[in-house]
């Protein structure tokens, strides 16, 4: 098995130096610091694994359940702790897909499950979301894709990158499509909580005996660093078997991600921190709407959730040549072009990062960036 690199990473790997003045596109709301969960951290904390169990701290796991809705639905041995949620969709794809498989993807979506099941030899199926019909899911064409041979259909909601959103009723016929062919239905929540016209989308492991959650601490609380996500499953034999392929991966936790995770995901401190992500991160869409619709021939489909959208250029630009332009003199702005998502002739815009990234200064250098572009 080979894991060949996809465009998205290929781009962020060939433009880390450029050291840009400007970003357009903060993917994840405003960083904390350490400084905030000082006061609740023991400084006598042993910085060995946490010697209470292989899934990691029990009243992370019940958190964990808390901020998805669970807690009827699903029990503490339902969730395993994660290195991210990339690290939860890569214990669920690699150990339940094999040569031959079936895997029901969307495009535009998060490219991760594409990359592992051509690893794996597994066969793509993909469904397109059409920006002309607001990027929704179209499940008529979900349910087409699915036969006998389908083991997993797997999607982001809310849709990365688009902020499309489904939900309940578009849920539930989802999840009646994946039970006809008894598939797993794997579904990354990591922008969940971050909705901007609708409530929070139920999750699917509460919604379907082969559903599995993934999501992380990493969008809507900005603790991207701490590298700590999960997956919940009721599926006792599928947790079992990720606890077992994350020992041969990552092993364990690292004990320092899951006590502040812990801290962050506590009911008194989550309430607040979303909130606070929620009004930032409104601040910032409310002030891209207005820009975008001030650019001559860009265009966008606002999310609907989440905290990046795509964003079609004016006809005649290139979205590659466009994004290595703008990082260069006198731009100095970093964005990633719509061919990360498969979408030549897309940017995407971002919303996130608070008021300290300065989103305003990223614009201007993109508006004047348009200005100057040669057709």
């Amino acid at each position: 098995m080979k894991v060949k690199i996809h465009t998205l990473f290929q781009y962020l790997l060939e433009t880390t130096d450029a050291a840009p003045e400007a970003i357009v596109g903060f993917s994840l709301s405003g960083a904390p610091v350490l400084g905030d969960y000082l006061a609740d951290l023991d400084p006598e904390l042993s910085l060995d694994w946490n010697n209470r169990g292989f899934r990691d701290l029990p009243e992370l796991r019940d958190h964990v359940l808390a901020q998805a809705g669970l807690t009827d639905l699903c029990q503490r041995e339902d969730v395993l702790i994660t290195a991210g949620a990339a690290e939860a969709n890569y214990l669920s794809i690699m150990q339940l897909l094999q040569p031959g498989d079936e895997i029901v993807i969307e495009t535009p979506g998060w490219p991760q499950a594409e990359v592992l099941a051509r690893a794996v030899g597994a066969r793509i199926k993909r469904v397109t979301r059409r920006e002309s019909e607001g990027w929704r899911l179209p499940l008529d064409q979900v349910a087409d894709a699915v036969t006998s041979r389908t083991r997993m259909i797997f999607i982001s909601n809310p849709n990365n990158p688009t902020g499309d959103l489904l939900g309940q009723d578009e849920l539930e016929e989802l999840v009646q499509i994946a039970a006809a062919a008894d598939a797993w239905l794997l579904v990354d929540e990591v922008y969940a909580g971050l909705e901007w016209d609708a409530p929070r989308s139920p999750s699917i492991a509460g919604m379907y005996r082969r559903g599995i959650t993934t999501g992380s601490v990493s969008k809507a609380l900005g603790l991207q660093g701490l590298r700590t996500g999960w997956l919940i499953c009721q599926d006792a034999d599928l947790v079992m078997d990720a606890v077992i392929l994350r020992e041969n991966s990552s092993e364990i936790m690292n004990i320092m991600g899951e006590m502040i995770a812990e801290i962050a995901l506590r009911p008194e401190r989550y309430g607040s921190a979303m909130e606070k992500a929620r009004r930032e991160g409104a601040a910032n869409l409310a002030e891209m709407n207005e820009w975008v619709a001030a650019q001559d021939g860009l265009t966008w489909h606002p999310p609907r959730a989440g905290l990046i959208g795509l964003g079609r250029l004016p006809h005649g630009i290139d979205s590659d040549a466009f994004a290595r332009r703008l990082l260069a003199d006198p731009y100095r702005t970093f964005l990633l072009p719509g061919s990360a998502y498969d979408q030549p002739g897309h940017i995407r815009l971002g919303v996130g990062g608070g008021a300290s990234v300065n989103l305003a200064k990223g614009l201007g250098r993109v508006s004047q960036a348009l200005a100057d572009w040669q057709f």
